[in-house]
């Protein structure tokens, strides 16, 4: 089922389409690194598999779960006797936040030399996972969440494909479409498996065969988003119950606990701010922990801190102080910075008064308006 050329690809019309990048990429057949971030089940192997066939190049797989040194230099070697033979080869790696920075680093030169060209898949953010370098190099495409629609059409071309249309009803169809998740091979696999159990296929032999039921919790849909704000309001609140209650459910429903993590980390400087400057170190230190140990052991970190948190003083004053800060900026950008505060790395600038009385000392002050004149009073803190 999977298709053969980007125009049918469903559910990417971010990315694929007259002037959109993965086109014209395969129109001017000049390969570029990429990094597809996005969801499970979404297309990003697909795509990565269109382009190395548009490309007339060798498509090398392979997953970060399960490779290692060995398969990399394997790689490097084949690679190599594709650039002997004047053939382009791509090299695909799934779940590439996996590799760890030695193992992505062994990348780096044979990029950079043009001898591989390289399109990873992660689900989590480039940033974090993924190194500079190699992410320098490369182009990062968001792949979209699949909506249901997306996933009907899906399982449609599917059930045609497999002449099957008269077993498989439209409750089943929109059933299966929900109970994927926006993940289109989650969704195949259901619609295989009910179709060898069942003569007819409808809701309840879709049910049936996955196995579950419609999830109560879209970790990209509405709950994902409702129950992060009931988590960070609780915090604020200071109601640990409820704290823990929503931790709770994120995380038995797959959250990613890193994403909880880094909300908790920035909860920890805009609404704790001053009133406990170790917050920020504690909930920094969590994240890092749990980069580290990973599930389920987090959620043990992630409560504790959690806890901490919520039962904290708040304080919204730097937070504050900085919005009023960025907004005077915004009007004043063109000020000029007063000379006294600039630097004199020249004689003739000494002499202008660049940088005029300031003394390389700890806790030096003049008794200046360290403003630009023209917002002197301005009070912001």
């Amino acid at each position: 089922m999977r298709p053969q050329k980007l125009s049918d690809v469903i559910g990417q019309t971010d990315i694929i389409g007259d002037g959109k990048i993965l086109t014209e990429i395969v129109k001017k057949k000049e390969p570029v690194n990429l990094i597809f971030w996005g969801p499970p089940g979404t297309g990003k192997t697909t795509m990565a598999r269109i382009i190395a066939h548009e490309f007339n190049a060798d498509f090398i797989e392979i997953s970060a779960v399960t490779s290692g040194k060995k398969d990399v230099e394997a790689v490097v070697e084949r690679a190599k006797q594709n650039w002997n033979l004047q053939v382009r080869t791509v090299l695909f790696v799934d779940e590439i936040h996996r590799f760890n920075k030695a193992q992505q680093d062994a990348f780096l030169p044979h990029v950079e030399s043009g001898l591989i060209t390289l399109i990873g898949a992660t689900t989590e953010n480039p940033s974090f996972e993924v190194i500079s370098p190699l992410l320098s190099r490369s182009r990062v495409v968001i792949v979209k969440h699949l909506s249901k629609d997306d996933i009907k059409e899906v399982i449609r071309r599917a059930v045609k494909e497999e002449k099957a249309t008269k077993r498989v009803s439209n409750e089943a169809i929109d059933y299966l479409a929900e109970l994927s998740g926006g993940d289109a091979r989650s969704a195949l696999g259901d619609l295989e498996l009910a179709l060898s159990l069942s003569k007819h296929v409808d809701a309840e032999a879709v049910k049936e065969a996955a196995g579950r039921k419609v999830p109560g919790y879209d970790k990209k849909g509405d709950a994902h988003y409702d129950n992060i704000s009931a988590f960070i309001k609780s915090m604020r609140g200071g109601d640990v119950d409820a704290t823990l209650y929503y931790l709770a459910r994120m995380l038995n429903a797959g959250e990613d606990p890193k994403f909880v993590a880094r909300r908790m980390v920035v909860f920890a400087s805009e609404d704790i701010g001053l009133a406990g400057n170790g917050a920020l170190g504690l909930a920094l230190n969590a994240f890092m922990a749990v980069e580290r140990i990973g599930m389920p052991e987090s959620k043990i970190i992630l409560s504790h801190v959690a806890y901490a948190l919520a039962k904290a003083k708040k304080s919204r004053e730097s937070y504050d102080a900085f919005m009023r800060a960025e907004q005077l900026a915004n009007r004043t950008m063109d000020l000029p910075v007063p000379i006294w505060l600039r630097n004199a790395p020249t004689k003739l600038m000494a002499d202008l008064g660049f940088g005029k009385g300031q003394k390389w000392e700890a806790g030096f002050h003049l008794d200046k308006n360290y403003l630009p004149d023209e917002i002197k009073d301005e009070k912001i803190s």
